[in-house]
């Protein structure tokens, strides 16, 4: 197939198609030797593109993250001549420290790196612990934020490129939520990963802000099973680790682990 047909194949909305001809633009980059990278991808950019190449026949290419579990990747494409070990990621990672006294977030690291201009795909993980925040970017910003980014929230920072391998995982803090749902629908599944009504539930997800397994979904009613991930902007992550049995009543008894 040609690039208009694995885009009407694969393409799910005029935006990931979009985001997709860009990819194969790059595809096309390295079967003509020249190696090419995307910018930092979400989940759910990621799981679109890994449709779009298994439809194109599985091309040489690889995602990086710059960590073990990264969230956020690049993926690189590589040429016929380039190994994937011989791959030297376009990014780097900083290391930002503060006075431990102040707790600083993820949304605070984000506010004050897009306040300095940036654009949100040239920055991975934002992996925050108690004391030290490191950040995953694209190498040509990293003169550019070692002088500028010297606040986060309320803190001063000082900041100082580290290596990859020195990156460190944030503590996640989870929540282990126990609980019974008439049925597995979303709706259902998601007021109670999220302690919210039903009804609330349902009008965020036929308010699209919603997504199952990094996928939008508009259906309250589409059936939630053991492993999927559940997304709501505004609210977080929540994953399916147990679903099954009755309960006394007839309900179905589910186990989830919210992302706090």
């Amino acid at each position: 197939m040609n690039k208009t047909e694995l885009l009407n194949k694969v393409a799910q909305s005029a935006e990931e198609r979009i985001f997709l001809a860009r990819a194969a633009d790059k595809l096309e980059a390295a079967r003509r030797g020249v190696p090419a990278c995307t910018p930092f991808l979400s989940a759910a950019q990621q799981e679109a593109l890994g449709r779009f190449l298994t439809a194109a026949g599985h091309p040489r290419h690889l995602f990086d993250g710059g960590w073990a579990d990264a969230e956020r990747k690049v993926c690189a494409f590589l040429p016929d001549w380039q190994e994937a070990e011989d791959w030297e990621p376009p990014f780097t990672a900083l290391r930002c420290r503060w006075q431990s006294g102040e707790e600083l977030t993820h949304r605070d690291f984000l506010g004050a790196i897009l306040g300095q201009g940036v654009d949100r795909e040239k920055v991975g993980d934002i992996l925050v612990r108690p004391g030290s925040c490191d950040l995953l970017v694209f190498r040509e910003l990293c003169p550019y934020l070692l002088q500028n980014l010297t606040g986060a929230g309320r803190a001063r920072l000082t900041a100082e490129e580290i290596p990859l391998s020195a990156v460190e995982a944030p503590v996640r803090q989870v929540r282990t939520v126990h609980d019974t749902v008439s049925s597995p629908r979303l709706d259902a599944v998601m007021a109670a990963g999220f302690s919210i009504g039903r009804s609330r539930a349902a009008g965020l997800i036929t308010a699209g802000k919603a997504e199952l397994n990094h996928r939008p979904c508009v259906k309250p009613d589409r059936e939630v099973g053991q492993g999927d991930v559940i997304t709501c902007r505004g609210l977080g992550k929540c994953v399916v680790t147990e679903l099954g049995g009755v309960s006394k009543k007839g309900r179905t008894i589910l186990t989830l682990e919210r992302y706090l």
